[in-house]
C-alpha cells in the first residue's frame, strides 16, 4: 500500500494536470456537443477505462517498454489520430441528426460510444508517459510490491478523471441545452464538436512527428 502522505501528493499533483484540458477531455466534450450529454458522459467511462488498461501495463512493466521504444509510441499516437480524425468526420456528416428530436438521448448504440472512448483512451500517448515518468516516482520501496503501489495510483488517477471528466461534459450539456432552441444552431454545433475532434486528431499527428 503506498503510504497516505504519498497518496495524498499525488492526488494533488493528478488534479492539477488533469484540469489542463488534455486530449480526453477535448474528446469528451467534442462528443458531448456533438452527440449529447449522455453520450458524453459514456464516452467518459470509455476513456477512463482505456486509462485503465495503461496503468495495469504500467504497473506490468509493459507501459515502460512503449515510452522508451520510439517506433511503439509513434504507432501508437498516429492510430490515435487516425481515430480522433474518423469520429471528427463522422460527427460533420452526421450533424444533421444532432438537430433531430430526441438527438440529445442516448442512441441505442451505447456499446459502440463507449468503446469509442475506450480507444480514444487507450491510445493516449500523453497519459502513459505521465504514468511511467510520474507513477514511479510516488512509489515507497518499503511499502510493498512496486507493481501494487503503481496499480493503487493509477487508480487514483482513473477516478479522478473520471470525476473531472464528467464535470466538463456536464457543462458542455449545459451549454448544448441552450444551443438546442434552435435546431440550425445545434446542427452548427455538432459541427463544432467534429472540427475539435479533427483538430486533436492533427495535433496529436503533429506531436508524433516531432518526437
Amino acid at each position: 500500500m503506498v503510504p497516505v502522505s504519498h497518496l495524498l501528493a499525488f492526488a494533488l499533483a493528478a488534479a492539477v494536470l488533469i484540469a489542463i484540458p488534455g486530449p480526453n477531455v477535448l474528446f469528451v466534450v467534442g462528443r458531448t456537443l456533438a452527440r449529447g450529454r449522455a453520450a458524453g458522459l459514456l464516452s467518459v467511462v470509455g476513456t477512463s477505462a482505456g486509462m485503465s488498461l495503461q496503468t495495469i501495463a504500467v504497473a506490468i512493466g509493459v507501459g515502460a517498454i512503449v515510452a522508451q521504444s520510439i517506433a511503439a509510441l509513434t504507432v501508437i499516437k498516429f492510430a490515435g489520430a487516425i481515430y480522433l480524425v474518423f469520429l471528427g468526420i463522422q460527427a460533420i456528416r452526421h450533424r444533421t441528426r444532432v438537430a433531430e428530436p430526441g438527438a440529445t438521448r442516448l442512441p441505442s448504440s451505447a456499446a459502440r460510444i463507449f468503446v469509442e472512448g475506450f480507444l480514444v483512451g487507450v491510445t493516449n500517448p500523453k497519459s502513459i508517459v505521465f504514468f511511467v515518468a510520474v507513477l514511479p516516482q510516488f512509489i515507497d520501496p518499503l511499502a510493498g510490491p512496486a507493481a501494487l503501489q503503481l496499480a493503487e495510483l493509477g487508480g487514483i488517477f482513473v477516478l479522478l478523471a473520471l470525476a473531472m471528466d464528467s464535470g466538463w461534459v456536464l457543462t458542455a450539456g449545459f451549454a448544448r441545452r441552450w444551443f438546442a432552441r434552435s435546431p440550425k444552431r445545434l446542427s452548427k454545433l455538432g459541427v463544432v464538436g467534429g472540427v475539435m475532434m479533427i483538430g486533436l486528431g492533427g495535433t496529436l499527428a503533429v506531436t508524433g512527428a516531432k518526437n
